[in-house]
């Protein structure tokens, strides 16, 4: 392994169909003042809210809700969670939700208290916080985004065509806890656990297409991928198949709680594209990643072609026998193509409502990133996107 780094991740994670009884345990530790942050309403419809009601009633909070939380949570909803917050008081913030609300709830911790705008602080200049956090715990109810157990908080701008994600440097940020129950992303759409199962996939990808050294944290990734794709595959058949949810559910956790970035550069370009898709065509995340990773692989396959033969043996179990590296790097995509149309990503932009008039938006909209095989210019991006129509 080469370079320093140091790892520090202070979440304390419950995981398992008992999980949500420590909830009352954790509350004990903070404010009386808790916002309860969720998304459209679903966990009123299969339980969730009400043995949450129960408990913080039973731990004696005064709850004030932040609900309707969008699956690309804007700038808006920021604003107005705000407002809320600061009315009620609020001192400790309970999200219970997917990737989103999580995301939310963070972006939130870091504004209560913020006498600037946070769009400007925080995902215009990318500045850290200086003000009080408000903590956050969640109860994850769909997996994919590993927003449980990091500091990244996604916010879109709608008026401006932004996507952007902060990942703050401040541990204060961090969840303090994450439940995790299996059993709670169960009764999600099958084209959302889809969407989230790739972007688990794909979050792994961004750190292990990266650096030529001997890396145990490549090894780590390995075994995470080949776990998701076998879990994959038992998931899309029978979604209530508890092993396999459970395994996409800690596979999600530990893809991005930045425990396979260390000791490496990481690349993270398949999500800038991704991410500007989404502030312009409002799609589901997952997908936007689905539709543009192909040709973006291909792309940089060349400058990184070592790693991708690596990846063709290593996960997709391709024999080396009588192939250069070059011939392994193409079969280990093209394996990996005919998984993601197993699964039924989607594999065109245009199948996301993705028009030829959205991709200058795009394009201005996508950060570029380094530390990747191939530093791409904004006509790299377009060259993407392009091919991904």
């Amino acid at each position: 392994m080469l370079g320093n780094f140091s790892y520090c991740n202070p979440t304390k994670l419950y995981f398992g169909e008992d999980a949500l009884e420590n909830l009352i345990v954790e509350l004990a530790k903070y404010g009386n003042n808790v916002a309860l942050v969720y998304g459209s309403g679903s966990i009123k419809k299969n339980g969730i809210y009400d043995e949450i009601m129960d408990i913080l009633k039973s731990a004696g909070k005064t709850v004030s809700e932040i609900a309707g939380v969008m699956p690309n949570p804007t700038v808006h909803k920021l604003y107005e969670g705000v407002e809320i917050a600061r009315t009620h008081k609020v001192d400790f913030i309970l999200a219970v939700g997917g990737g989103s609300v999580v995301d939310y709830a963070k972006a939130l911790s870091v504004s209560i208290h913020c006498e600037e705008d946070p769009w400007e602080k925080y995902y215009a200049r990318f500045e850290e916080p200086v003000c009080e956090i408000v903590p956050v715990g969640v109860v994850l109810t769909m997996v994919g985004t590993g927003s449980e157990m990091n500091t990244g908080a996604v916010i879109t701008y709608p008026e401006k065509k932004l996507k952007i994600g902060h990942v703050f440097t401040d541990e204060r940020i961090m969840p303090k806890f994450s439940i995790l129950n299996p059993r709670y992303t169960m009764s999600l759409p099958k084209n959302q656990m889809i969407a989230g199962i790739y972007d688990i996939f794909n979050h792994i990808c961004e750190q292990y297409f990266s650096g030529e050294d001997d890396n145990t944290s490549d090894y780590i990734s390995e075994g995470l991928i080949k776990s998701v794709i076998h879990s994959s595959r038992i998931a899309i058949k029978d979604k209530n198949d508890y092993e396999a949810r459970s395994n996409l559910m800690w596979s999600a956790t530990w893809a991005l709680n930045t425990l396979v970035s260390r000791g490496k550069s990481t690349d993270w370009m398949v999500h800038m594209i991704g991410q500007s898709v989404g502030a312009c065509s409002n799609a589901t995340h997952g997908m936007t990643l689905s539709a543009v990773s192909l040709p973006y692989y291909k792309m940089i396959m060349p400058y990184g072609v070592r790693k991708f033969a690596r990846f063709a043996v290593n996960v997709w179990d391709i024999s080396p026998d009588g192939k250069n590296e070059e011939e392994l790097a193409k079969e280990g995509l093209s394996a990996m193509e005919a998984w993601m149309k197993e699964l039924g990503l989607a594999m065109k932009l245009s199948e996301i409502g993705v028009t030829m008039e959205m991709i200058d938006d795009i394009v201005n909209g996508t950060l570029i990133m380094e530390g990747g095989y191939k530093v791409l210019s904004k006509e790299d991006v377009r060259k993407v996107l392009m091919q991904s129509m």
